[in-house]
């Protein structure tokens, strides 16, 4: 090899070396301190993960306790159509007792037709 190539790989290596040297405390802090970013983000992340939790089981306790109240609700507004349905049916029945009476008032009291032979 040539002793220009020699000292200009030497030159050049010694060069990259002393960036190196230079570049190392930077990259060492950096280092550190994107270390510490994620752990802040996993705790911050954790703490947020724990809010929406508490959030979401809030939410679910508020609608459970919506539908237990509709359910009452509901539950109330079936009975008052059943007592509904109970008095459409003993008015019907009333109604035929009465026609069932009306019916043999017909046959026992013969009422001649008009217009027949009599």
């Amino acid at each position: 090899m040539a002793p220009e190539i020699v000292i200009a790989v030497i030159t050049a290596a010694s060069v990259l070396g002393a960036a190196l040297v230079a570049a190392l405390p930077a990259l060492l802090t950096s280092l550190r301190r994107t270390r510490n970013a994620v752990g802040n983000v996993e705790e911050s992340v954790q703490a947020q993960g724990a809010e929406t939790r508490a959030a979401t089981v809030d939410a679910m306790a508020c609608v459970t306790a919506q539908i237990e109240a509709m359910g009452s609700r509901l539950d109330s507004r079936i009975d008052d159509v059943r007592d509904d349905i109970d008095d459409v049916r003993e008015s019907v029945a009333r109604v035929r007792e009465w026609q069932a009476g009306h019916d043999a008032e017909h046959l026992l009291i013969p009422n001649p037709r008009p217009g027949g032979d009599a």
